[in-house]
C-alpha cells in the first residue's frame, strides 16, 4: 500500500529517537518524505546502523546530533546544530526524550527529581521556546511532546513521573493558544504501556517483586492496567503522530491525545 509523502520538503526534529517510540516515530515522519534529525544516546556503531537504515529504506536526509537534553548548554548546541543544517529551523518538533525512575516519594533521590524535570519538562520548553519563532516565519508548524497515560491520572510510585508529565500537557495547551494564528499546532501523546526498552526493565522489576515468570509478569503487568491486555506497539504510535504531522490535523492542537488500550475507561 502506497504511503501519502505529506512531509516532503519539511524537516523534523525527533529527541530521544535512538530507540523505542522515539524511533519509531522518526520511521514514521520519514516514511511520509521527512528529512530527519535524530538526537539521543547510542554509540558511533549504534548511530551509523540507523542512519544507514532511513537512508536504505527511505531514501532521505538523516542527521545525528548528540545532546544530553538535561544540560541547557547542551540544548543551545543542539539548536545551533540545527540551524547550521538547516537555516530556516525545523517544520516538525517531537520532543520525545524521557526515562522512568519508579519509587516513593519519601525515598525520591532530590537529583534524580531535578534530571526528570530537566529532562521531560524544561527540555522541551527550551527546545519550543528556540523553535517557534522560526515556525512562526514560515506559517507552518507541529509540535509534539511525549507526555503518558500517567499525565492524565496518576499511581504510587510514579508521582514524580505523574508531576512531570501532567507538567507538558499544561505546557503544551498553552503554546498551542499562543501560536493558533500562525499555521502550528501543539499537542501531547499519552501513551499507556508500550513495548519499549523503558517498559521491559519495568517488567524485569516486577518479575523480581512478585517472583513469577518473565512471559507471566508481561500478561499479568499488561492486563491489570491496559484492559486491551497487549502491549502498545510503537510502530503504531508512530502512524498516529504522522497523522498529526499532516495537513489533514491542522484543527487538532491543545489536546492530550490518550493511546491507552482503554486504561483511561475503567
Amino acid at each position: 500500500m502506497s504511503v501519502e509523502r505529506h512531509l516532503d520538503g519539511k524537516v523534523a526534529l525527533v529527541t530521544g529517537s535512538t530507540s523505542g517510540i522515539g524511533l519509531a516515530i522518526a520511521h514514521g515522519l520519514a516514511k511520509r518524505g521527512a528529512s530527519i534529525i535524530l538526537t539521543g544516546f547510542g554509540d558511533e556503531q549504534l548511530i551509523s546502523k540507523l542512519k544507514e537504515d532511513f537512508t536504505s529504506k527511505y531514501n532521505c536526509r538523516v542527521d545525528y546530533i548528540p545532546a544530553d537534553l538535561s544540560k541547557v548548554a547542551d540544548i543551545n548546541e543542539l539548536f545551533t546544530s540545527v540551524i547550521k543544517l538547516y537555516p530556516e529551523g525545523v517544520d516538525v518538533l517531537i520532543n520525545n526524550a524521557g526515562y522512568n525512575h519508579v519509587c516513593l516519594v519519601e525515598e525520591y533521590p532530590e537529583e534524580k527529581w531535578d534530571d526528570m524535570v530537566a529532562v521531560m519538562l524544561s527540555a522541551p520548553f527550551h527546545l519550543c521556546k528556540r523553535f517557534i519563532p522560526l515556525m512562526k516565519k514560515k506559517g507552518w508548524g507541529r509540535i509534539l511532546i511525549t507526555s503518558s497515560v500517567h499525565g492524565m491520572i496518576s499511581t504510587a510510585g510514579k508521582a514524580v513521573y505523574s508531576a512531570v508529565k501532567h507538567g507538558v500537557v499544561g505546557l503544551a495547551k498553552g503554546i498551542a493558544l499562543e501560536v493558533v494564528d500562525y499555521g502550528i499546532t501543539c499537542n501531547t501523546l499519552c501513551p499507556g504501556f508500550v513495548d519499549t526498552p523503558v517498559t521491559q526493565k519495568q517488567i524485569k522489576q516486577f518479575v523480581q517483586d512478585e517472583g513469577i515468570s518473565l512471559e507471566q509478569a508481561k500478561v499479568d503487568f499488561v492486563s491489570k492496567r491496559q484492559p486491551t491486555k497487549t502491549f502498545i506497539e510503537p510502530e503504531h504510535i508512530a502512524e498516529y503522530v504522522a497523522f498529526i504531522c499532516s495537513p489533514y490535523a491542522a484543527q487538532i492542537t491543545g489536546s492530550a491525545m490518550p493511546i491507552e488500550g482503554g486504561w483511561l475507561s475503567k
